[in-house]
């Protein structure tokens, strides 16, 4: 008999799963984390095994791309073990993609290890290409270190695609410079903006806003910019610069949401799932899935039950000089 799909109240069907595997990281972006994290104690958080199990059940439900993300996920000890269990799925033909978005620190001793893993596109967070000012973004980051792990990925043969959060005053006058560079090697290029997640601070928040109107008002005046009508599902929206040819993504959850074909589905290193990013609204899959060795029956009822209550869209607002929406928790407790 076979299973029915995860539908939510919106008929949205739910195909894509990002799954953190770890609130921890090598790096303090200021736009994610405060300087002084206090993360979580290591028994809060699913093992290994308990993560197999968890995304084998929502693979069974539909789930046909996951995404591992953290935190930093590639800090998460005896993660490639995960990774070469997750691959029986991409076999069987029951999951299309298996994915991740990294900071890139780890990626010179593991873009193999991926590869062999059935892995074939990363996503790498990079804000910058100065040294200088990477460190002063990342609080702890080495740009050198990142960049020789893209040069491990795309060797190892991994499609890398560059997330770069648009950040006023901080990397607006490097914009051709990232594009350049990511024509260059081959590579596609997101900007985000920034979201008003995690307590740095209302005026901080207000401070690094760069609308993505006016960055794509910025490219216009350099490349002949065409809208694409590819969708994944996701909050990305498409343009190709004509003269590069290159594809470039735009997310832009406060100058203009995304809602209207979510796809996805959050759920955390402790087993909380977040059926929209930018509302606080969770449920708590832990239990069912500790307390229920032998049968998965209660965990995918807990499942169906949090897709059920997944609300039409997030309400994040920078307007009127205050942030709306925000919600409390820090990106990396969700998961990029």
């Amino acid at each position: 008999m076979q299973t029915p799909p995860l539908i939510d109240p919106f008929r949205r069907a739910i195909t894509y799963l990002r799954v953190s595997v770890t609130d921890r990281c090598d790096f303090r972006c200021v736009y994610c984390m405060s300087e002084n994290m206090t993360f979580l104690p290591k028994k809060e958080l699913l093992t290994l095994e308990e993560l197999d199990r968890l995304c084998s059940v929502f693979i069974r439900l539909g789930v046909r791309k996951l995404r591992i993300t953290g935190g930093e996920p590639l800090v998460r000890r005896g993660l490639m073990g995960f990774f070469g269990a997750m691959s029986r799925h991409l076999h069987a033909g029951a999951l299309d993609e298996l994915t991740l978005t990294t900071n890139g620190s780890q990626l010179h001793r593991f873009a193999q290890p991926l590869f062999d893993a059935g892995v074939r596109r990363v996503n790498v967070s990079l804000d910058t290409l100065d040294a200088e000012k990477f460190a002063r973004i990342t609080r702890w980051g080495r740009l050198k270190q990142v960049l020789a792990g893209i040069d491990a990925a795309q060797t190892a043969g991994l499609r890398v695609k560059i997330n770069t959060v648009a950040l006023r005053g901080v990397n607006e006058d490097e914009l051709f410079a990232l594009t350049e560079w990511c024509a260059g090697r081959d590579m596609d290029l997101t900007f985000i903006e920034v979201m008003p997640m995690g307590d740095i601070g209302n005026e901080a928040r207000l401070d690094q806003y760069w609308s993505l109107g006016d960055l794509r008002a910025r490219l216009e005046g350099r490349y002949t910019v065409t809208d694409l009508a590819e969708r994944s599902g996701g909050p990305a929206r498409y343009v190709r610069l004509e003269e590069s040819g290159q594809k470039v993504g735009l997310i832009t959850p406060l100058s203009h949401t995304f809602c209207e074909g979510c796809n996805r589905v959050r759920v955390t290193c402790t087993g909380e799932i977040y059926t929209c990013l930018g509302q606080e609204g969770k449920a708590d899959l832990r239990p069912a899935l500790r307390d229920n060795p032998e049968t998965d029956a209660p965990l995918v009822a807990a499942i169906r039950a949090a897709i059920g209550l997944k609300p039409r869209g997030h309400d994040f607002d920078y307007s009127r000089r205050g942030v709306a929406g925000r919600v409390s928790r820090h990106m990396s407790h969700t998961g990029g």
